[in-house]
């Protein structure tokens, strides 16, 4: 069962998340506050994490970074603004989606388990083929194992960044749209996806370019959208 830990000092929104959570088989551990979801991440095994921006104590902002410290479980996070500075700023410090309040819980529970399909795809380590190796340059990613390495180095990456990148890799000198990469990605009509996939297109680039201001990899089409430069 997968376990799914949500994080808002509203209770009566935690516990309408759990109904629903549970109704479609995930295990739901509940926090009210950073400090006590930190706290359930070292003593419990935690699939997702769904958690508030506004949050007394320890907000989920600060929350989030703590959490990408050491661990790329997905974070989805949650709250009552829906201005894009809030999106782009909880994309920024880690989180792999946002979703603003009030919501429509079916759509968190889609959101949900898209996410944990792709993380576990991720972390599916059964299904060995050495053909799913893809090297450009120096960079090089084993599919297999779910592995990204620039030189030799290993990269760590989110489910995301990670599908995005094995996405450009894998279609090395073709050029992919704003859309046509959100569309591939999050398997969802693209409106307004700019902004979500331009953050990740950066972190991705401060993770496997030496100077992310002059890719070697990673290139932009101005007008058109991104491509992995062929080496």
């Amino acid at each position: 069962m997968q376990t799914i830990l949500v994080c808002d000092d509203d209770k009566q929104i935690v516990e309408a998340i759990d109904i629903y959570l549970t109704g479609e088989g995930f295990q739901v551990i509940k926090a009210y506050d950073g400090y006590e979801a930190l706290e359930l991440l070292e003593t419990h095994p935690v699939d997702l994490m769904i958690v508030d921006v506004m949050m007394p104590g320890l907000d989920g902002i600060r929350t989030t970074l703590k959490v990408r410290e050491t661990s790329s479980i997905p974070i989805i996070i949650l709250s009552a603004k829906s201005e894009d500075n809030d999106k782009i700023l909880g994309l920024n410090i880690g989180a792999d989606d946002y979703i603003a309040k009030p919501f429509n819980p079916l759509e968190l529970v889609a959101r949900v388990k898209s996410h944990m399909r792709r993380y576990t795809q991720l972390g599916n380590l059964t299904h060995q083929n050495t053909d799913n190796v893809y090297k450009c340059g120096g960079l090089l990613i084993n599919d297999d194992n779910k592995e990204v390495s620039v030189d030799g180095e290993p990269i760590k990456l989110t489910p995301i960044e990670y599908n995005i990148l094995l996405l450009l890799v894998k279609n090395a000198g073709k050029v992919f749209s704003i859309d046509e990469i959100y569309e591939q990605i999050w398997n969802e009509e693209a409106i307004g996806a700019d902004n979500t996939v331009a953050v990740h297109i950066r972190h991705i680039r401060e993770k496997i370019e030496i100077n992310p201001r002059e890719p070697r990899y990673l290139k932009v089409v101005w007008g058109v959208g991104y491509k992995i430069e062929k080496q």
